[in-house]
Order: structure tokens, then sequence, then C-alpha cells
């Protein structure tokens, strides 16, 4: 075999007999996990990295007056935040497929105008 030649590798038996290869499984303890509600996300960040803030908007529809309460802030180098961008991605497109489109714009949503009486 010439040096330029590259041989072929040749496939598993797993990809022989048409059998998905197995992904390696991380184990998770989210044993201590605090969980919260976040309406709000603002993303700022480094040339190295992305910060992430989440709170809760009490007034999600208008200007709010009160100010939006970050309670979490989440710090991401750009590599992890590509794999949680994919993740979110295929996340909300398994949902779309089961339920519809999401439309992120409040004022498409509601029903009506606010404020008027029937």
């Amino acid at each position: 075999m010439a040096k330029s030649e590259k041989k072929q590798e040749e496939p598993t038996a797993e990809a022989k007999a048409g059998k998905p290869q197995q992904q390696q499984r991380i184990k998770v303890d989210d044993s201590e996990t605090i969980t919260c509600y976040a309406n709000f996300c603002r993303v700022t960040g480094t040339p190295e990295e992305l910060i992430v803030d989440f709170g809760l908007n009490s007034q999600p529809i208008g200007i709010p007056v009160e100010s939006v309460k970050v309670t979490q802030r989440i710090v991401v180098n750009f590599y992890t935040a590509k794999r949680m961008l994919h993740a979110l991605h295929l996340a909300v497109q398994r949902h779309e497929e089961a339920f519809g489109v999401l439309e992120t714009d409040i004022q498409k949503r509601v029903v009506g105008t606010l404020g008027q009486g029937s």
C-alpha cells in the first residue's frame, strides 16, 4: 500500500449488525440542586466566557416599573455554551413538533386588549 493511500477502517460488529452504537453516559448527581423558576434571561460576556443571568419579571407585559431580580447566574465558556445551545435547540424542536410552534412575541399571544372591559 502506498503512503498516500489510507487504510479504510472496518466497521464494528455493532455497525455491521445494524445496531446503533451506544454513547457513554455521564453520571449526574442532582441531589443538591436548587430549582428556581425564571421568565427573564440576560446574556452578557467576555471574550472567554458567557454570563447568563436568570430572574423573575413580575410584569411580563409592557415595560416593568419594578426591577427584575436576578436570582441565578451561570458562567460558561463558549464550548459549553455551544453544546447548551444545541441541546436547547433540540429540546425546543421536539416540543414544537409535539405541541406546535412557540410564539415568543407576547403581544401576538395576548387575546383581546389589556385594560378594556368586556
